[in-house]
């Protein structure tokens, strides 16, 4: 429509460094919600795992059969990964015949912190750069707004009879600049902030789970030793 606003006009108008910026944020923004999409779907099968996991382990079943059923599954994660470790662990352990209760459960305890930390790790990873592209996206789209600010002016400075159709052109490119930067920045920021606490939320459970499993199996190293 005639008179109506272009966008790809104006991108297409607007000089070389700000096609440059607008093309730095087009990519933050795409990689970022790469990001924000493999993330929903990582926390989300983690919650899910945990809660299906944690309803078969207190079940009531027997705890070596149930690490049969994952170790002969393979490829666990998320909280099956850390029973699993620690389970290993601590059968190892009790093979030895030691009679120090306390290395065995210390033993397990470790195993799982490690597998626990991994697992956290994996979902955090790519968490840092959602924290920077809301960090830095704006002050980068500030810089197209400058450069298009700078290009008004040397327009005024140039001509004796100034119109608004000398200046628009550059001032439309400083706003899509600036424009550009939060709409790369505002989904970053929030997302990171969501799944930050998300990932905070299952490390918290993942500390709660290893805790209730050594009390578990300390209690199986004194029945067993009672036996």
């Amino acid at each position: 429509m005639n008179g109506g606003l272009n966008i790809f006009e104006l991108i297409a108008g607007s000089s070389l460094p700000v096609k440059g910026v607008l093309l730095i944020l087009l990519v933050f923004s795409f990689m970022s919600w790469v990001i924000i999409i493999r993330k929903y779907g990582q926390t989300k099968a983690a919650l899910e795992n945990a809660e299906t996991f944690e309803e078969r382990f207190w079940s009531g079943g027997d705890l070596a059969q149930l690490f049969r059923e994952v170790s002969h599954r393979g490829a666990s994660d998320g909280m099956e990964n850390i029973f699993e470790s620690g389970f290993r662990e601590f059968a190892r352990q009790r093979q030895r015949k030691t009679n120090d209760q306390r290395s065995v459960i210390e033993g397990s305890e470790r195993a799982m912190q490690v597998a626990g930390t991994r697992e956290i790790g994996a979902l955090e990873r790519n968490l840092e750069f959602l924290a920077n592209v809301g960090s830095i996206s704006p002050y980068v789209g500030l810089f197209g707004t400058v450069w298009g600010i700078m290009g008004a002016f040397q327009g005024l400075g140039d001509m004796k009879d100034v119109t608004i159709a000398v200046v628009a052109p550059h001032i439309s490119e400083a706003l899509i600049a600036t424009a550009m930067g939060l709409f790369a920045a505002i989904p970053a920021q929030w997302a990171y902030n969501r799944y930050a606490t998300k990932v905070e939320r299952i490390a918290s459970r993942y500390d709660v789970f290893q805790e209730e499993f050594s009390s578990v199996l300390q209690r199986q190293i004194q029945s067993d030793d009672a036996a």
